[in-house]
């Protein structure tokens, strides 16, 4: 499994609950991608920045779903190029579902 946080600067002003409204309309776009584990969206209104934490079976997934039309809507939205950092993650626990999941 491959973690990936995205991080990109949201115009000045950017308040949480707009952030939230933004998110919940991609929300189920990717709910119904099948290379995605997880995701976490994410917002810092002191910094101006958002973004995600994906939880992908590969990192040629995130690489697909993160490409350069991705890039580019991200560009146009926000005004702001998107960052990407790759971790490999060979154990998730989730307290949740009571389960730990390995490679």
């Amino acid at each position: 499994m491959i973690t990936e946080i995205v991080t990109f600067k949201v115009p000045e002003g950017t308040t949480r609950e707009q952030h939230r409204l933004n998110s919940e309309e991609t929300a189920v776009g990717w709910s119904e991608n099948p290379d995605l584990i997880r995701k976490y969206y994410t917002f810092d209104a002191e910094k101006g920045i958002a973004g995600g934490v994906y939880l992908w079976k590969e990192k040629a997934h995130a690489e697909k779903w993160h490409g350069t039309e991705w890039r580019k809507v991200i560009k146009e939205l926000y005004d702001s190029e998107p960052e990407s950092q790759f971790f490999e993650t060979p154990v998730v626990v989730d307290n949740v579902a009571g389960e730990i999941a390995t490679e």
